[in-house]
């Protein structure tokens, strides 16, 4: 299935939209199974169903954005997945490689407790099987209806509580002279009050974010000690990140 859903969300992000038929088609099963693939990619919000078609979620939202280089980002956070073990604590914001990342952990992972300031990957993992040992703890703060994170001061105060040894972060781009970057300053500031309670972060992303400028710097270059990134990654900018003392993962 995990083959088929993969297939399905490449013609999508090509196509936009496509009829369950043409699809059942291109996939060579029945269309009784596509619509069972479709439930499930429905359910997790990441589709939507219409008269006979599948459509993409839009890419503003992280719906879409999860459909996009799909299987590049289910690559990326299953390594990111062999770090964490039965029993830890972990951070991770928002963004569509950590939603991925939150998913594989709960069907994977017992006595597990993710901390996270997104309310998406909160509901993101609520049905997985595991949840019954597993807890998320979802940061209190403001609350963002696009992005679906909460944000503002709220989340220092109630990050000061724990403190944990991976903290899996996102990125919207990477440049030498910005660093590490986000698209808006209030889910900047929130990653930079997350930091402030683990020893170190972890960022999953798409190479094509390198070379890429960014809008808000997280400026927390310093921290971050491991990227996990796909295999298009140029060699100009693993020998930027090595000389700022991170290792580089490319899977």
């Amino acid at each position: 299935m995990k083959e088929r859903t993969n297939r399905i969300l490449e013609l999508l992000t090509e196509h936009n939209i496509i009829e369950v038929a043409q699809l059942a088609r291109a996939l060579g099963v029945s269309q009784v199974t596509v619509r069972k693939d479709l439930d499930a990619l429905e359910q997790k919000k990441i589709i939507r169903r219409e008269h006979g078609y599948a459509l993409l979620s839009s890419t503003d939202d992280i719906n879409g954005r999860i459909a996009y280089h799909y299987e590049a980002k289910r690559r990326i956070a299953a390594e990111a997945c062999s770090l964490v073990h039965d029993g830890d604590t972990i951070f991770i914001e928002s963004g569509s490689c950590c939603a991925i990342l939150a998913d594989l952990l709960y069907t994977s992972r017992r006595n597990l407790t993710i901390v996270t300031n997104s309310a998406f990957i909160a509901d993101y993992v609520r049905s997985n099987a595991g949840a019954d040992s597993n807890q998320t703890i979802l940061l209190g703060g403001i609350y963002q209806p696009e992005s679906q994170a909460m944000v503002g001061p709220m989340i220092r105060q109630c990050v000061s509580g724990f403190f944990v040894t991976h903290f899996f972060i996102g990125t919207d781009g990477y440049t030498p002279r910005t660093g590490f970057t986000n698209c808006d300053q209030m889910r900047a500031q929130a990653v930079r009050d997350m930091a402030h309670s683990a020893d170190g972060i972890i960022v999953l992303t798409e190479s094509e974010k390198f070379g890429r400028p960014g809008v808000v710097g997280l400026n927390i270059t310093q921290q971050v000690r491991l990227v996990i990134t796909d295999d298009a990654l140029s060699a100009d900018s693993r020998q930027e990140l090595a000389s700022n003392h991170i290792q580089v993962i490319c899977v």
